[in-house]
């Protein structure tokens, strides 16, 4: 089992940037990938952003070149830093992570970018 708690979302302008953070607890030392989703009203959950266990990561295209994905193994936890965001990025961001299969899903943080 692993728990995850997200944090950072928030009301921010266009152009402006955000910093989220998922929080990783339990059998951590099981888990090959973490990732970032999002899923806008009305939208399919789509993959933002992921990271392996190796560090090799890959980004939705959409936000190539303005998020980043990284990680901090002594605290356990996620991050993405989120810049130049527009409109299109509100969503509610959810952190994942794959461990042996299986799919464990953080409860959520709204991003919201206005025009």
């Amino acid at each position: 089992q692993v728990q995850l708690v997200e944090s950072g979302g928030g009301l921010v302008q266009a152009g402006g940037s955000l910093r989220l953070s998922c929080a990783a607890s339990g059998s951590i030392f099981n888990i090959a990938a973490m990732g970032w989703y999002r899923q806008a009203p009305g939208k399919q959950r789509e993959l933002v952003a992921a990271i392996t266990s190796g560090d090799s990561t890959n980004y939705a295209d959409s936000v190539k070149g303005r998020f980043t994905i990284s990680r901090d193994n002594a605290k356990n936890t996620v991050y993405l830093q989120m810049n130049s965001l527009k409109p299109e990025d509100t969503a509610v961001y959810y952190c994942n992570a794959l461990v042996f299969g299986l799919r464990y899903w953080g409860q959520g943080t709204q991003v919201t970018v206005s025009s």
